[in-house]
């Protein structure tokens, strides 16, 4: 196949934003906005894709580091689009192919778009085509301006449009195929003189035109693909578009979400069939979650694995876990990083964990926290019982074997052991191992006074 690069515009600060983080940094369902462009280049098969970037240089390219595919361009002046597209050329030395070109605040843009576009471009034998869209309302965009023919004769801005032309409907999207060969030979030659004296790529259609080569424009099947998100408003839009994409595959796979509007689950998060979300739940981190789970109300989860034939209840939060079947979670709990829980393990109301490794059918089921510790098989661990894990400067560990059972309000003072099938009585304090098959007792014993709060009355 021909070989396909892609270019994307993201140098500008996006000052109506009113932020201090530039605005293609802002995310969208868990990704920063310019990855969606980004994504949507490489599954066109767009290899390299070179970012033009400008204002917080550095973040951009800590935000795609690892990546094999993208190269780097510094403009470190705003000078137009021209401009920035010139400035990507030398990282594109001895490219031969087809070049795409698309902005980076552009996130509902989709892959298969751009395929149509590409194969749209390659057919028709194009030096340009470019993505438009039919508007209703086309203030503020650039107009298409087609001869009798069709083809394009050039685009002009709005700002640079007269009457006749600001009547146009077909509208730019800043998105471009082009033969390579062109850009290289006539990016040089586009000027400066408009009201912005900026360097307009547009103008490269009207050197196309003058040549008398092939300049198609090709209208968008959905105008809001090619919207641009330029302040704090169009991204809580964009946002809700690509939150109502995400929950309809999921439905179309299986997946009963019973209030799409008001369920947040972002890019990269998968669902087994036949697992139900309920309204307010909060899922992203690229978690996984089995078939056949239920995940009830105002649930937030990130980074997490869950397993089949889970239960999580109302309010529960779940950060960076493991979960493996059948495991019941909350209401109200908290799994913090590092929680293990095996198959049949129950997390109960108030319930805090953070990294422990809890076998198979043991439970916790209400007004505990458990921290660094490795808890056996079948294990009951009782209301109000707390590791102490934490001696002011190091963390220690608490092990608990299998079969044991912890009584409710018991402090296990780490570093300790509890061994296998042990029972630990209420209200002890654990502060040296416990052997197996033993049963701990630490309390100050009972006395009582009688007659006592009589006397307190006289």
């Amino acid at each position: 196949m021909e070989s396909l690069a892609s270019i994307v515009l993201a140098a500008g600060k996006g000052t109506r934003m009113k932020s201090g983080l530039i605005k293609v940094l802002h995310h969208i369902s868990g990704l920063p906005m310019i990855s969606w462009p980004v994504n949507a280049a490489r599954e066109t098969g767009s290899d390299p894709i070179v970012l033009v970037i400008g204002h917080q240089a550095n973040a951009v390219r800590a935000a795609f580091r690892g990546y094999t595919d993208i190269r780097f361009a510094m403009q470190e002046e705003q000078l137009g689009t021209g401009h920035a597209v010139a400035c990507a050329l030398d990282s594109l030395a001895g490219f031969r192919g087809t070049i795409l070109i698309l902005s980076g605040d552009t996130p509902l843009l989709r892959p298969e778009t751009l395929k149509n576009l590409l194969v749209f471009h390659r057919k028709n034998n194009a030096a340009i085509t470019v993505l438009t869209a039919l508007m209703d309302d086309p203030n503020g965009y650039g107009r298409i301006v087609r001869d009798s023919s069709g083809q394009v004769k050039s685009i002009v801005e709005q700002k640079d449009a007269d009457q006749e032309e600001q009547k146009i409907c077909e509208i730019n999207s800043g998105i471009y195929c082009m033969d390579s060969d062109f850009l290289f030979g006539n990016i040089k030659g586009i000027s400066n003189d408009n009201t912005q004296g900026e360097y307009y790529l547009t103008d490269l259609l009207a050197i196309a035109a003058g040549k008398e080569l092939t300049c198609l424009a090709l209208p968008a099947a959905d105008p809001y693909e090619i919207m641009g998100v330029n302040d704090r408003l169009q991204l809580a839009e964009a946002s809700r578009i690509i939150r109502r994409r995400i929950n309809r595959d999921l439905m179309l796979n299986g997946v009963t979400i019973i209030d799409p509007e008001q369920t947040y689950i972002e890019h990269g998060v998968t669902i087994g069939v036949d697992s139900i979300i309920h309204p307010g739940c909060q899922i992203g981190g690229g978690t996984n979650i089995g078939s056949c789970c239920e995940i009830e109300g105002q649930v937030s989860i990130l980074g997490c694995r869950i397993g089949n034939d889970c239960h999580i209840k109302a309010a529960s939060v779940l950060e960076d876990s493991v979960l493996g079947e059948d495991v019941a979670v909350g209401p109200m709990a908290h799994l913090r990083p590092g929680t293990v829980l095996g198959n049949k393990v129950k997390i109960g109301n108030f319930v805090e964990t953070k990294k422990i490794v809890m076998g198979e059918g043991s439970k916790a089921s209400h007004l505990t926290y458990l921290g660094d510790a490795e808890i056996g098989r079948n294990v009951n661990i009782g209301c109000g019982t707390i590791t102490c894990n934490y001696d002011g400067v190091n963390k220690h560990r608490t092990v608990i074997g299998d079969e044991v059972f912890i009584g409710s309000d018991v402090q296990l003072v780490a570093p300790v052991t509890v061994g296998k099938n042990s029972l630990v009585a209420a209200g002890t304090t654990v502060t040296t191992d416990v052997p197996p098959d033993s049963l701990a007792i630490s309390r100050v014993p009972q006395v009582n006074k009688i007659g006592w709060r009589l006397k307190k009355k006289t």
